[in-house]
């Protein structure tokens, strides 16, 4: 099993990865089959379904579904060149996709909301459709974004189809117990073994660049969100409050009597000043999702500027690491919130970085693994219930508590040898099960809990 860092980390926009991103990498990939297509296409019709269709305006996804079917890709989002684009698709009902014709296409009445049954793949579904001149369909793709900004087809679900493709990897561990037993018999730590199935695949020097790239970009949106005051968009009038919390933190430096668990503060703001971001639809990581970005940087930045001998150069293996254990979340269970609720998100995003924090402090591959268990076990049963739709209110605060369980749970792995009696592949399936074994109202459809509690919404 192969899952790349950049697979698990990757470059785009906010407010979600399944909704916005997904839908998005979907429509380019219907735009791809119909350059392929012999057909000659007129017209775009499309339909979101369960997940997709409940929270999908507050995840904009019909925002990312029509700029999709326009040629733009999350990797190159230029938002000016976006906002101007859907001007002119609203004036003249019409996109024009690179390599193809000018195409019919109405977004108030060709993109359809769909609040019936789910698709039966996936929470998350849609379809797209290419119609001729008479607007009879001669091109249909069923596509499931599947989180983490992974899309697949039906026919690719339905066949099980790996994401596993390519050369033969040296490392290629399907489980946190098949980890450590590789890590034992090659004397490496998780993250050599790591670097090198991605050097085998990818490279040494589309690592070190696109390492670099991952933290350049998680660092550049906390500095961001730490800049930035205002209305977060959406309707729920929700304050951006990371420069505030941010601004007298830095006040407060130097004084007397600071109380500890004021690094706490230190670890959220970090994590919401990212979540803002997303929720204001700016560039972020997903890592492993848009809903829970803010996590990773959030512990790397706490180890940065407060943990004594953090280094930089360490921040590949930080990142292989957490990329290692978020493979085997994806593998095994799920990284989705529509599939499984917010422990797949969050839980997941936990569980890398307290990996990843206890590489960076020297833990063995055992210490890590129980670092991992034990962030990803204290979420399980999480509900992702977000008010109104919006990627805000709990994501926001609940990427900083994250973080925050992150870092405990390296810290108190560290404090052991790594034998412990909850296994991480137990934990990873007992999250699987919980996600199965839970009602739809709580897997991001806002059909329960705090978006059915919170008044005026």
């Amino acid at each position: 099993m192969f899952l790349s860092v950049f697979d698990m980390f990757k470059i785009g926009i906010g407010p979600s990865s399944s909704h916005t991103m997904g839908p998005m990498v979907a429509a380019a990939r219907f735009l791809d089959a119909m350059r392929a297509s012999p057909f000659e296409f007129h017209g775009l019709r499309g339909s979101l379904h369960g997940s997709l269709a409940f929270t999908g305006v507050g995840h904009a996804t019909d925002r990312a579904t029509i700029l999709g079917l326009a040629g733009f890709r999350p990797d190159d989002y230029d938002h000016d060149q976006a906002e101007a684009a859907l001007e002119t698709i609203r004036e003249t009902q019409s996109v024009t996709p690179p390599d193809l014709p000018t195409l019919s296409f109405n977004p108030k009445d060709d993109l359809v909301f769909d609040f019936g049954p789910n698709l039966p793949g996936h929470a998350n579904g849609m379809i797209l459709m290419a119609t001729d001149s008479q607007g009879d369909v001669i091109l249909q793709e069923i596509y499931y974004s599947i989180g983490g900004g992974f899309v697949m087809t039906e026919a690719e679900l339905a066949s099980g189809q790996d994401t596993d493709e390519g050369a033969p990897i040296p490392y290629p561990f399907k489980s946190a117990e098949e980890m450590l037993q590789m890590a034992e018999t090659s004397g490496k730590s998780i993250a050599e073994m790591k670097k090198a199935n991605e050097i085998e695949r990818g490279g040494t020097e589309n690592l070190r660049s696109g390492v670099a790239r991952l933290w350049q970009v998680m660092n550049g949106c906390i500095e961001r969100g730490i800049t930035q005051e205002g209305i977060l968009p959406g309707g729920l009038q929700v304050k951006r409050r990371a420069k505030g919390i941010h601004d007298a933190l830095i006040a407060e430096r130097g004084t007397n009597l600071n109380a500890p668990h004021k690094i706490n503060d230190w670890i959220s703001v970090y994590a919401m000043a990212v979540n803002e971001e997303n929720a204001a639809g700016g560039q972020v990581v997903t890592a492993p999702t848009n809903g829970a970005a803010g996590v990773v940087p959030a512990v790397i930045k706490y180890w940065l500027e407060h943990v004594p001998g953090a280094s930089e150069s360490e921040i590949e293996t930080f990142l292989l690491t957490a990329a290692a254990i978020g493979g085997l979340v994806k593998f095994n269970a799920s990284i989705s919130g529509a599939e499984a609720g917010c422990q797949a998100e969050v839980g997941s995003a936990a569980a890398m970085g307290a990996a990843g924090l206890a590489a960076v402090l020297g833990g063995t591959p055992a210490q890590i693994e129980n670092a991992a268990e034990i962030a990803l076990e204290h979420h399980l049963g999480m509900t992702c219930d977000p008010v109104k739709g919006l990627v805000q209110v709990p994501c926001i605060e609940r990427n900083g508590l994250g973080a925050i369980k992150a870092v405990s749970a390296a810290s108190l792995a560290m404090r052991g040898d790594g034998t412990h009696l909850v296994p991480l592949d137990a934990c990873i399936e007992t999250m699987r099960q919980t996600g199965l074994d839970m009602s739809e109202r709580y897997k991001e459809t806002s059909l329960g809990g705090l978006a059915v509690n919170i008044p005026n919404c």
